[in-house]
């Protein structure tokens, strides 16, 4: 008879949820003697995978401390829900991937129920409020972590359960189809330069970041009329978003003709571009994968931005310029981040001698995050310390 292990996973985010999904997958291809019984807070990869649905994650993605507030009711039910369902099932263990203002709040309290407690992905520490690492000391039985340089940045500040796995998208970052199959199925003419916008994946980062964009893409266009430009959206988000914006913009300022809006087909995109204007997070390693030169852009709240920008204490916002250890894509930040610097930036980048060069720091970058395997290493140090 096959041995149950009852894991609960959460994720929050669709960066999580797909890293967590691998996870899932590669947990259930480790060992052929042992059944998993998966359940948590889900988005539609995890879902995809069978994990069973406790809470619906894909209404937990929000950024900003304003915006967290209002939807406290929200975090707190799923938060109740979470911890009720560990407790009733008698979880051998708990995932936690990312999400860390959710995740280390129920990592304190399950591990106070004796359940054991995985924190795969980091919460990025090292970059601001450094004082949670005393949640991470008492109550993560295991710490995965994907960065070159965050173990020993662990190991300097006294914690010593920490597995680095590699980043789980390397080798695993790839387009589907080729730059001319793209072309083809948007109607876009591949002997003419493209331009990829990535807004992000949140709904307050599309609101905020694509007017710009469009705006940038206007000005462009009106400079080199042979540019074509995507706005390439995550497939977990409405394109009624993006619609919105898009409706509003045209009221204020003419629209490239030749612009198209597509979900779920990031990694095509990029592929086909020339240069790329990318929400910092996740997607700016993705797009340092594929190799796309990249400007990285960010833009919050007034109020946002004045409360998180004093926490944070890294030199470089971008995962790639920190990866790398310089700016190897330049940042635009808040009140940086203006159609005219972006347009700039991205005219500068269609130059083909610094497109070049920038492809060349980007593979070198990359090379960093090692061979692949990411998955299938987390899940045997799971397993590993499940053992102990």
């Amino acid at each position: 008879m096959e041995n149950e292990l009852k894991v609960m996973i959460v994720a929050g985010e669709a960066s999580g949820d797909m890293h967590a999904a691998k996870l899932v997958n590669a947990l259930r291809d480790a060992v052929h003697q042992t059944s998993f019984a998966f359940f948590g807070a889900t988005g539609p990869k995890l879902r995809e995978a069978g994990v069973e649905t406790v809470v619906n994650a894909d209404g937990l993605s929000i950024v900003g401390l304003p915006e967290i507030a209002k939807a406290l009711p929200v975090f707190l039910k799923a938060f109740s829900e979470l911890k009720a369902a560990a407790v009733a099932r008698d979880a051998d263990a708990v995932i936690l991937v990312d999400f860390p203002d959710f995740n280390l709040k129920l990592a304190k309290a399950l591990k106070k129920q004796g359940i054991k407690v995985f924190y795969y992905i980091s919460p990025q520490l090292w970059a601001w409020r450094k004082y949670r690492i005393r949640t991470i000391r008492k109550y993560v039985d295991l710490l995965i972590t994907i960065l070159p340089f965050e173990k020993d940045w662990y190991a300097r500040h006294g914690v010593e359960h920490v597995e680095y796995v590699g980043s789980p998208l390397a080798r695993e970052i790839h387009p589907e189809t080729s730059k001319g199959e793209f072309c083809l199925k948007h109607s876009i003419d591949p002997e003419k330069p493209i331009v990829s916008l990535l807004p992000g994946s949140r709904h307050k980062e599309i609101v905020r970041i694509l007017p710009i964009m469009l705006e940038t893409a206007s000005s462009m266009a009106e400079k080199k009329r042979d540019l074509q430009f995507v706005v390439a959206l995550a497939s977990t988000r409405s394109i009624k978003d993006a619609e919105n914006v898009m409706r509003k913009a045209e009221q204020q300022f003419k629209l490239p003709k030749s612009l198209s809006l597509i979900t779920g087909e990031t990694f095509d995109a990029l592929n086909a571009s020339a240069v790329a204007a990318v929400t910092s997070g996740t997607a700016t390693l993705e797009t340092a994968i594929i190799g796309t030169p990249m400007a990285i852009v960010y833009k919050t709240s007034v109020l946002n931005y004045k409360l998180l920008r004093p926490l944070i204490s890294v030199e470089h916002f971008g995962l790639v310029n920190l990866i790398a250890g310089e700016r190897v894509a330049r940042e635009m930040i808040q009140g940086e981040f203006t159609a005219d610097a972006l347009a700039n930036e991205l005219f500068r980048l269609l130059e083909p001698s610094e497109n070049e060069k920038m492809r060349e720091k980007l593979a070198e970058t990359t090379d960093k995050l090692g061979q692949g395997g990411a998955s299938r290493r987390a899940a045997e140090a799971v397993l590993r310390t499940l053992g102990e």
